[in-house]
């Protein structure tokens, strides 16, 4: 390709909403265009990186023996409701209605749509399992769209379906496509981590997300210096450090602590610090549908840390969405405002107490009793719960949960998503097939997605420098860039880089002639060779040619070097991948 008949749309200056490195390279390098917020335009360049990721996607997924279709865009509502989830997903889920009144929606994914067309298709258990992925747009009204591709609301993804008799079967085809995004990734050269995660509104038992590490990352992502361990924040456990102290039980005493209410109030009061506190937290139970109910259920806490609030929705008994009963409800229910709560026998709701509340001796707990705490309580004597469980949120430096090593936390960029699904949508939506006995039986379900454009902004956020992208081979939009300079002043320079071009072409490199006139100075094509992060640059100048040669620049450690020109397309077509 010729600079020339390309459109090459590279820009000085970056707009002032492009916070983090890929939104802003990708402006600069000419590859994306905003048309509304987190809605984009890709042009030629950026056109090129994602069909490259689009080509990896697709190799993986048929090596797996996966199936490519195509389903449309837009969805209608009958599917939705039918799911359940027209209500449930709120805003994010694009609504309106054709010229005939008729109820539709943008698709942000497509359960519903793949599986109305398997029960459609699929009437035996010989017909299992099958596999099913498309590439395709998607759009989720995102309420703050931002960092360009990163959190676009209209994007490529490539999402794919599993349908299965039995567990033991969708296990299988779990782990297929578990390895096969870690081949993915890998292709892509990106440093990744596969973390245990929370399903989300898409549901199921099991999941795992790929993350990106980087500092522009939304998501944080904890990990064991010593071992496998890896999970998303919001699913992650783990110890306290500290050991328990070992030390007699005192006499508890109920004191009077007066308008002190809250944690820092207290413990400024009683000259403790937080860690010596017992914090109680009053959320509402489920009810016979899961929902937050009437009843209500305490959760306790050590003073200094915090709840994790989806570690404590998936409680059984607890309502899912987690929901805190506000103030008049435990003033009205528990005879005793928030501030004053504590794990007294006399409180009446079932307790459910985290780890690291166990261990606790001599600790300062609400006495259920206003303006009142209890000093030197201990469990059994004065406290009790009924149930333990993980509902903190770790912490940098907590034990790993399997007892090597302690925990990382790191932010990451999360570019896929896999889930076991089970039989929730195909029990909602009837999809069975018969059985050996010939019987219907409910087909189990995997979804699994990994974000196409998101994964372009996630490679340019691990590789850049300060003047601009560094692509690995496998997504660069061209391999080579041969630059001419004073072709106008030089027959020989003009005539060796069509030599040079046409060498690149038929040795099936792909290759960027910039071929621009005098009115572009040798500057500004090093500078814009440097900042869309072509691997590999030959210069082809009167000086190198005088010399003997061209001239070689790697875009990963810009060494030059000069080479001889009847050499060097050959020289480039053996350099291993990313050198």
């Amino acid at each position: 390709m010729r600079i020339s008949q390309f459109l090459l749309a590279t820009a000085k200056e970056t707009p002032a909403d492009a916070e983090i490195a890929s939104h802003r390279l990708m402006l600069r390098a000419g590859m994306i265009r905003k048309l509304a917020a987190g809605v984009y335009s890709f042009l030629p360049l950026g056109m090129r990186v994602v069909h490259k990721i689009r080509d990896i996607v697709r190799e993986e997924m048929n090596r797996i023996g996966a199936l490519e279709i195509l389903m449309p865009v837009v969805q209608p509502a009958e599917l939705w409701r039918e799911s359940g989830r027209w209500n449930y997903m709120g805003p994010e889920l694009a609504r309106f209605q054709d010229r005939h009144g008729r109820d539709f929606c943008l698709g942000p994914t497509h359960e519903e749509i793949v599986t109305d067309i398997i029960r459609s298709e699929c009437h035996s258990y010989r017909q299992l399992p099958v596999v099913v992925y498309q590439i395709q747009t998607k759009f989720r009204d995102e309420r703050r769209p931002r960092f360009g591709v990163m959190r676009a609301r209209e994007f490529i993804m490539k999402d794919a379906y599993s349908f299965h008799t039995d567990e033991a079967s969708l296990e299988a085809t779990y782990r297929d496509m578990h390895q096969a995004y870690e081949a993915i990734l890998q292709r892509l050269s990106l440093d990744y981590r596969a973390v245990a995660a929370d399903s989300g509104y898409i549901g199921g038992s099991t999941s795992h997300e790929f993350h990106v590490p980087a500092d522009s990352g939304e998501d944080e992502i904890v990990f064991s210096t010593e071992s496998d361990y890896a999970a998303n924040i919001e699913l992650a456990t783990g110890g306290l450090p500290e050991s328990a102290v070992d030390e007699a039980a005192l006499d508890c005493v109920a004191t009077d602590t007066g308008d002190a209410a809250t944690i820092d109030a207290v413990c400024e009061l009683l000259e403790v610090e937080p860690r010596r506190l017992v914090k109680t937290l009053i959320v509402h139970a489920a009810d016979e549908n899961g929902a937050p109910g009437d009843d209500l259920v305490a959760l306790l806490l050590r003073g200094d840390q915090s709840l994790n609030e989806t570690l404590a929705r998936q409680l059984e008994g607890v309502g899912s969405p987690l929901r805190f009963a506000d103030d008049e409800t435990i003033s009205e229910r528990l005879g005793c405002a928030p501030g004053c709560l504590g794990p007294v026998r006399s409180l009446g709701i079932p307790v459910i107490a985290d780890h690291c509340v166990t261990a606790m001796k001599n600790f300062i707990c609400g006495a259920n009793r206003a303006g009142h705490h209890l000093v030197n309580a201990n469990w059994e004597r004065d406290c009790g719960y009924d149930e333990v469980a993980h509902i903190r949120t770790v912490r940098e430096g907590d034990i790993s949960p399997d007892g090597k090593g302690t925990l990382t936390i790191r932010r990451g960029i999360e570019v896929g998503h896999i889930f076991q699904l089970g039989t929730i949508y195909t029990e909602a939506l009837n999809a069975s097939v018969l059985n050996e006995q010939g019987k219907p039986t409910v087909m189990h379900m995997g979804c699994y997605g990994i974000g196409v454009t998101r994964l372009a902004a996630a490679v340019i956020e691990q590789y850049h420098d300060e003047r601009g992208i560094v692509w690995p081979d496998s997504v660069a939009p061209f391999r080579l860039v041969i630059v001419e300079i004073d072709a106008h002043k030089s027959e020989q320079v003009r005539e060796q880089s069509e030599s040079l071009y046409r060498q690149a072409q038929a040795a099936g490199i792909e290759v960027l002639l910039d071929d621009r006139d005098r009115k572009t100075s040798p500057g500004v094509k090093f500078a814009e060779s440097e900042l869309i992060g072509i691997p590999h640059r030959l210069v082809v100048s009167p000086r190198a040619l005088a010399e003997g040669g061209v001239e070689y620049t790697s875009r990963r450690n810009s060494e030059k070097s000069l080479v001889a020109a009847d050499a060097a397309i050959a020289m480039i077509a053996e350099l291993p991948a990313d050198s």
